[in-house]
């Protein structure tokens, strides 16, 4: 079992403004592993092409995505308050494990008989759109992606039965990271808020937003177009099955149509990440009460 959650039952009420989720608990890196011996097979999700074909694609992303968040939270770190400084370095520590088991999940999407090699290049070339902009403004990239994640990683926990009749160690790689997306949520928007400490509130809520529609259609219709190409190699294409994808995404379980709310909330005055207090998603995972912890499905 992953290392204690540190959850303060004192705090498990709606936060009050003077009580920041942060100072409840810690980021917690958990070095686990998965899909080296029990190995997914090529429509591991409960046998369906468009599910796993969304999944993979997210998966193949997440390599040189999360490089990016790590460079740009770092490049705006100088001058941080100990205790963002401390998250810093453990949302690093995070995102590197991340790193390392899509990067083994990602093999094993190629050992199923996948070519990912279009996608990986697609995606390097979008990132290098990136290095003429200034480090605050990737990070402004990097916070409404990450964003995106944990709204995601949300719908993930809130819904176990999208990993019925699923390859188990798959499976748990998903909930594993999703609940260390959620745990990290708000290191990006923090180290935002302390990089543009002395900008106006106008100019801060004006480059976000920015941001957010740029990022935020750029890793949609990037994951889109990369599941219609998994769909592809395995023939599965035309108008019946983007139909298909569109009622995954749209319909049930409804990945975009969930995240909706919560991305319009990030352009409200007054939004911080945290604002939805997800932490007893966190403790349904990893409680050192055996009881209390979410079943693998």
């Amino acid at each position: 079992m992953s290392a204690p959650f540190k959850f303060d039952l004192e705090a498990a009420t709606p936060l009050g403004k003077d009580t920041p989720v942060g100072d409840v608990f810690a980021i917690t890196a958990r070095d686990r592993r998965f899909c080296r011996d029990e190995m997914p097979g090529r429509w591991w999700l409960n046998g369906d092409p468009v599910a796993t074909a969304w999944h993979n694609a997210l998966s193949i992303a997440f390599p040189k995505g999360e490089a990016f968040f790590i460079e740009h939270v770092r490049a705006c770190r100088e001058g941080a308050p100990a205790k963002l400084d401390a998250e810093i370095r453990a949302f690093v520590r995070q995102e590197v494990n991340h790193t390392r088991e899509h990067i083994a999940f990602n093999r094993a999407v190629t050992d199923a008989g996948y070519d990912i090699f279009a996608i990986e290049q697609r995606l390097e070339k979008r990132l290098s759109l990136s290095r003429n902009r200034s480090s605050v403004a990737n990070l402004a990239a990097s916070m409404a992606l990450e964003h995106l994640t944990a709204i995601m990683a949300r719908e993930t926990l809130l819904k176990p039965e999208q990993f019925d009749g699923t390859n188990s160690d798959a499976a748990e790689l998903w909930r594993w990271h999703a609940v260390e997306e959620i745990e990290h949520k708000g290191v990006a928007y923090d180290t935002w808020l302390h990089a543009t400490r002395d900008w106006s509130p106008f100019k801060r809520w004006r480059i976000k937003s920015l941001l957010m529609v740029m990022a935020g259609q750029a890793f949609l219709v990037g994951r889109i177009c990369d599941t219609l190409d998994l769909l592809a190699q395995d023939g599965l294409k035309g108008w019946k099955w983007k139909w298909r994808l569109a009622k995954y995404l749209l319909g049930k379980p409804g990945v975009v149509r969930c995240t909706l709310p919560r991305v319009i909330a990030y352009f409200l005055p007054g939004f911080h990440p945290w604002n939805t207090d997800d932490r007893s998603l966190i403790l349904l995972y990893d409680s050192e009460f055996p009881d209390a912890v979410q079943p693998a499905r």
